[in-house]
Parts: structure tokens; C-alpha cells; sequence
């Protein structure tokens, strides 16, 4: 599930982290609701994961990121 979710790059994350919190704002008791609410979460968590990694990598690099470091950034809002 996270080789899937990793994937995905930051604007797809962004699209369906806002179709699953449509799904788990409207409650229902089912199982369904239920998946999006972990789908979400697992996607929310990605979201931090990257925006942790891209704080961390500017600490490290500043401006002088190397090109290969630049490419596997993702922009998180």
C-alpha cells in the first residue's frame, strides 16, 4: 500500500485527499466510510511525510540542492 501511495505524485495526493474528506464529512455507519477514512489519513500522512522530507532537505542543501535531490521534490501546501 505505501509503494502505491508513494507513487503518486503531489497534486493527484491533493485531488484525492479532497475526494475522501468529502466522503468521510458525509458519516455514514459502513464499512465503506470506514475505508475513507483510513484512505485519507494514509494519504494525509504522505502529504506530512513529504513535507518533512522537503524542510529537511532544504536544511541540509539550502540553494545548492544537488539536480538529482530538485527532481524527486514535491510541492506541499
Amino acid at each position: 500500500m505505501a509503494d502505491r501511495l508513494l507513487d503518486f505524485d503531489e497534486a493527484s495526493l491533493a485531488a484525492l485527499q479532497e475526494k475522501y474528506l468529502k466522503k468521510v464529512s458525509d458519516f455514514t455507519p459502513t464499512r465503506e466510510w470506514e475505508r475513507a477514512v483510513i484512505v485519507y489519513f494514509m494519504i494525509n500522512s504522505v502529504r506530512v511525510k513529504n513535507k518533512i522530507f522537503n524542510e529537511r532537505l532544504a536544511e541540509k542543501y539550502g540553494k545548492d540542492t544537488p539536480a538529482i535531490v530538485r527532481n524527486l521534490l514535491k510541492v506541499v501546501k
